[in-house]
């Protein structure tokens, strides 16, 4: 009865105080720029997505209880013991040759029971042709990103998780180098009675440890602050989520000459647009929805909207599928196959293949492996 107790005022104390944290950050933020969210801050290949599950869901995903070790890398407190020994793979074709490859790696440890996660993310730009002032090639060059992310989480009570990664990131860009120290901190909530998740996750908390140059104040680093909910219906093989970002910041967006129209009587720029509170559409910016349907026990297909990117990428007079996201997973048993396909602008979407295995099913370490659990089975969300 104590504990229950505990629990029920836990849960009243936080809704209260995300209820709180979100009132005051959305709607009295004073960082209201009213500009693109994108080229503000260094290493933004942080905000890309580790998987193409995570691409299929909308690009973030803070809240999902799914058996995927790559979304323990949005939010460091979904990382547990039904993600022991599993390891992610993916491969990320972008544009104009440039490529993200990931790697997202999950151990338990019964003996301290926490659960331990490992990403590391590489982006290559390609190759470059270095030229003279007068356009004479005189060699190439390359252009890269990576980062390398060490995780733990544990759990709270009966239905609570909290977790952190700490991330080191390093850009190298010609002659350029950064490097950067960095925190994510999160807490998830997962009632599986009801199948309600709810997530929080303040990610990217840092500094620059080296700058791109010694003359210029230090760049600032991809913070925000994110949170997601979901829900999965028992008699319905259907799940919807939605996740809230940047909090910490009302006002995201692009104030575009582009959206005003010229529909006076005398044919110039009406007024009242230039005077717009756009509530709704800077409201909107800060979400991304989607929903997963389930076809037996080894389909399953993904859809997702991310009204900020199809706002910030679509052009008026042929705006397409701006801001779609789609993907399916395949279990294959000892292989689960995931496939995203994400659009961002008109010129094409790009595409993300991933693999997920259980490493103990594809092989043994013998009397190695018994010392240190490679075959230990977890129940997810025991």
């Amino acid at each position: 009865m104590r504990i229950a107790q505990q629990y029920k005022t836990l849960f009243i104390n936080w809704q209260h105080t995300i209820t709180l944290v979100c009132c005051t950050l959305f709607f009295t933020g004073t960082h209201a720029y009213g500009q693109v969210t994108g080229g503000q801050v260094a290493f933004e290949f942080l905000r890309l997505s580790n998987s193409p599950h995570v691409s299929a869901l909308g690009g973030m995903s803070v809240a999902n209880p799914d058996n995927d070790v790559s979304l323990a890398l949005q939010n460091p407190s979904m990382m547990r013991a039904g993600l022991h020994n599993q390891l992610q793979l993916s491969y990320n074709g972008l544009y104009a040759g440039a490529s993200a490859t990931n790697l997202n790696y999950g151990y338990h440890s019964e003996r301290i029971n926490t659960s331990f996660l490992m990403g590391v993310q590489y982006l290559n730009y390609g190759s470059f042709k270095e030229t003279n002032a007068i356009g004479t090639e005189i060699g190439d060059f390359k252009a890269i990103d990576y980062s390398v992310t060490l995780g733990a989480s544990r759990s709270y009570l009966e239905h609570w998780r909290y977790g952190a990664n700490v991330r080191l990131a390093h850009s190298a860009l010609y002659t350029q180098r950064a490097t950067a120290a960095m925190m994510d901190i999160g807490i998830n909530y997962y009632d599986t009675a009801s199948l309600w998740d709810f997530g929080v996750v303040a990610k990217n908390m840092g500094v620059m440890l080296d700058k791109y140059t010694d003359v210029n104040p230090a760049e600032p680093i991809p913070f925000d602050l994110q949170l997601g909910v979901s829900k999965r219906f028992k008699h319905v093989p259907l799940k919807l989520f939605t996740t809230v970002h940047h909090l910490y910041e009302w006002d995201i967006r692009y104030d575009n000459p582009d959206d005003l129209s010229g529909n006076s009587v005398l044919g110039g720029v009406d007024s009242n647009q230039k005077t717009k509170s756009y509530f709704t559409d800077k409201l909107f910016r800060h979400f991304i929805f989607g929903a997963e349907f389930t076809l037996g026990k080894r389909v399953t297909l993904t859809g997702s909207y991310n009204y900020l990117r199809r706002k910030e990428m679509l052009l008026q007079t042929l705006p397409g599928v701006a801001g779609f996201a789609f993907g399916v997973g395949i279990d294959l048993n000892k292989f689960v196959v995931h496939y995203g396909r994400s659009y961002y602008h008109i010129a094409g979407a790009y595409n993300e293949i991933g693999l997920t295995m259980k490493m103990n099913k594809l092989f043994g370490l013998g009397n190695a492996g018994e010392k240190i659990r490679w075959n230990k089975e977890y129940n997810d969300w025991e």
